[in-house]
């Protein structure tokens, strides 16, 4: 379950402050399927990176279950970064030089996973996204739809209790946004993850469980 208490985040843009969050204070359970929705600089990315340990607020408090996210060491949070929490990004962001399988992979890497383990588990990442016969395709081979079911399963290869999605049909065309949200949803289902979908796409929104709106740095429930 996360917990955010009075969170604001603050950046200096050239002389002046500007706001990105402003006294947040919101639950998500654990389980739960949350939409995020807002205009580009409301602060939906940043609300996503205290989420996702990545960034830390000005002041307020943000927790992952009993872990202090807002007051851990970096090195704490790189750990939790690395088994807790998976990230799905609009850009896919695939080594184009390694295949499926060897993408997908990567994220062992840090919890020092044996290489054979890694194979297999990465393997079965790959057949949970239906791709399980595309492992040795090097990006440029795949579909955009295709890239993102890799990083998908490269989030999940960790068995994450979190999955972060920012945009993750962005760069899709509508029918095969369908099937990334199918399948996310099914995932999510299956596996009882917590997720959270950052999204301009109503269409997208609508399949969560409960809606949050972010503008000018203030959340409501929609």
């Amino acid at each position: 379950m996360y917990t955010l208490e009075n969170v604001s985040k603050a950046y200096t843009r050239s002389t002046r402050k500007i706001a990105a969050l402003k006294n947040v204070s919101l639950t998500i359970g654990a389980g739960q399927l949350v939409a995020i929705q807002g205009p580009t600089g409301g602060g939906k990315s940043t609300l996503l990176q205290m989420l996702g340990a990545l960034d830390r607020p000005t002041s307020g408090r943000v927790a992952l279950g009993d872990a202090e996210l807002s007051h851990l060491p970096d090195s704490r949070l790189a750990g939790i970064r690395a088994k807790e929490i998976g990230f799905v990004f609009q850009g896919f962001n695939l080594i184009p030089t390694l295949s499926a399988q060897e993408n997908v992979e990567t994220a062992l890497e840090p919890l020092d996973v044996p290489g054979d383990e890694r194979r297999r588990r990465a393997l079965a990442a790959l057949e949970s996204v239906g791709l399980g016969d595309r492992a040795a395709h090097v990006p440029s081979e795949l579909s955009g739809g295709q890239q993102q079911r890799v990083a998908i399963a490269r989030a999940l290869v960790k068995e994450p209790d979190v999955l972060l999605a920012d945009e993750p049909t962005g760069n899709l065309d509508e029918e095969t946004r369908d099937e990334i949200i199918d399948l996310l949803e099914g995932l999510w289902r299956d596996r009882g993850l917590t997720l959270v979908i950052v999204t301009h796409d109503s269409a997208v929104a609508r399949r969560a469980e409960r809606r949050l709106h972010i503008k000018h740095g203030t959340v409501t429930e929609r």
